[in-house]
């Protein structure tokens, strides 16, 4: 989330975090859903970038990209665990 601040950084991934929760019918609490909104933020930002050149901007686009990327976690999290 490149040109934001830490605390726009930690609204967008705590914001990102929660519609990922609701999307994925999954439950999670406050610093899960931040660190996972951030966390999802990089990782889609980085496949982005490296398949078409750039990514989204703005609060709203880099919201988009942290709920997607969020939500691609907690299913990625989902089908290690069940692997087991």
């Amino acid at each position: 989330m490149a040109g934001f601040g830490w605390i726009m950084t930690i609204i967008i991934g705590g914001l990102a975090g929660w519609i990922a929760e609701k999307v994925m019918s999954a439950d999670h609490g406050l610093i899960t859903n931040i660190i996972l909104g951030i966390l999802g933020a990089v990782l889609l930002n980085a496949i982005l970038v490296g398949l078409f050149g750039s990514t989204l901007g703005g609060f709203i686009g880099q919201l988009i990209v942290a709920a997607i990327g969020a939500s691609l976690l907690i299913f990625l999290w989902r089908a290690i665990r069940e692997r087991r």
